[in-house]
């Protein structure tokens, strides 16, 4: 699919935008942006030379511990920014919502305030569904909508007017990484418990796929209601397979599994666990004895991000337990600045034709000042980030990234400032 034949068409990419309605539709599971309902009356936010931007993260909800990285790598790129004298000449501002989960119209709600503000582009969501549940509303108002976290492959193919771009990569290259894993623990036998919806459902089909070309068999696959009281029924089905890996696909019900799991007989030191960025938390299984997590190990998108970088988001957030998609988020800011600066516009349309040139192909930088001089220069410019080199394919998604294996400890806590090893890859394979 060629969605950026907005760069050769920019002009009438935009007027088609500015002239599109959004949509809404309920915040469900795996909805896509095509079957939601239209929202008479939704203009596009229009070019003035000050770019706004606006986050839909979340503050509440299953992924709610992932907000307060994701929020602090976006005020720290706007500081550097302001302090760099700002996009096209003024500063730039952000103002931060909640997207809640798929259980609430939080999501929605944020968009439509957000829109009303006029921004330009938006942050978020982190959660694929959401994402997908209110992408129409913001790319069909000519809004660039910018992911840090949303890993979904339903994504790569969403109508989104070209507008729709995302530092996380598609979970074809986790659900590799994860699948070759399991495999060389020497676990030939998997079990895929994972939670029904669009980023559920595509990983652990890319899981399945990855396990199988590496020789070993999966013997069971269930896919849930992560709104369910009760996993019994599941973790059942899973004992009498009796695999000797069982990988968890999931947010913050992935609890209630791994409670049932050791209820059954299924833990982690009998069977290897193996969890994702949705659940890969330092504060969902606290309240375990300790031990229950020690030696489950899981991936999470993103390249180690340097001391000097995790120090400067502590300075934004001292709380900071996590840094997951700190770094993916800081440089979705810094891309979208650079573009505005290479297209000498804040409208949407004319950002998005820049990214993917601001982002390969020419002088190196890494830090949006240097950047942004290189761009004033007359100069092309090749952005690296913090989260790794960020080259955009066609579809908007990264053309190469890289995933961290973490593992757990005794306190039920996995050391978030450094994974045991990175591995890499290209989306394509």
């Amino acid at each position: 699919m060629i969605r950026r034949a907005l760069a050769v068409a920019t002009a009438a990419v935009s007027a088609l935008a500015l002239a599109a309605c959004g949509s809404s539709g309920p915040d469900g599971a795996g909805t896509p942006a095509s079957d939601t309902a239209s929202a008479p009356g939704t203009t596009a936010a229009k070019g003035d030379g000050t770019l706004v931007l606006g986050s839909v993260l979340p503050q509440t909800g299953n992924l709610s511990y992932l907000g307060p990285p994701m929020f602090a790598g976006i005020d720290l790129a706007v500081k550097e920014i302001n302090a760099a004298g700002g996009v096209l000449g003024k500063q730039i501002s952000v103002s931060h919502t909640d997207s809640g989960d798929t259980t609430t119209q939080i999501a929605a709600q944020s968009t439509d305030s957000l829109l009303a503000k006029k921004v330009d582009a938006i942050v978020g969501s982190a959660s694929s569904s959401v994402s997908l549940s209110i992408l129409d509303k913001i790319t069909g108002s000519g809004v660039l909508m910018f992911s840090p976290s949303a890993t979904g492959i339903e994504l790569t193919n969403a109508k989104d007017n070209g507008l729709f771009w995302r530092t996380a990569p598609p979970d074809v290259l986790q659900g590799r990484v994860l699948g070759d894993l399991a495999v060389s623990e020497g676990d030939d036998t998997v079990a895929i418990v994972a939670m029904q919806d669009a980023y559920g459902s595509g990983l652990a089909d890319s899981t399945e796929k990855a396990v199988i070309a590496g020789g070993g068999e999966v013997v069971e696959k269930i896919l849930y209601d992560p709104k369910a009281a009760d996993f019994s029924a599941d973790v059942a089905k899973v004992k009498a397979k009796n695999p000797k890996g069982i990988v968890l696909i999931g947010f913050a019900e992935t609890s209630k599994v791994v409670q049932e799991l050791v209820k059954q007989g299924l833990s982690s030191d009998k069977h290897h666990w193996y969890m994702v960025d949705g659940n890969l938390s330092n504060t969902n299984y606290l309240k375990f004895p300790k031990g229950t997590m020690k030696g489950v190990k899981g991936t999470l998108p993103g390249s180690e991000a340097p001391g000097a970088f995790q120090k400067k988001l502590l300075e934004v957030n001292p709380d900071l337990d996590v840094f997951g998609y700190g770094p993916e988020s800081y440089d979705a800011v810094n891309l979208i600045a650079l573009a505005a600066e290479a297209a000498k516009s804040d409208v949407a349309a004319d950002m998005a034709a820049k990214l993917g040139e601001v982002s390969k192909g020419g002088e190196k930088c890494n830090a949006f000042k240097v950047c942004a001089d290189l761009l004033k220069a007359g100069k092309d410019i090749d952005y690296d980030g913090v989260s790794g080199p960020v080259e955009f394919n066609d579809a908007g998604d990264p053309a190469t990234a890289t995933i961290g294996i973490y593992q757990f400890g005794q306190n039920n806590t996995f050391d978030a400032a450094k994974a045991l090893e990175y591995r890499s890859g290209n989306i394509a394979g």
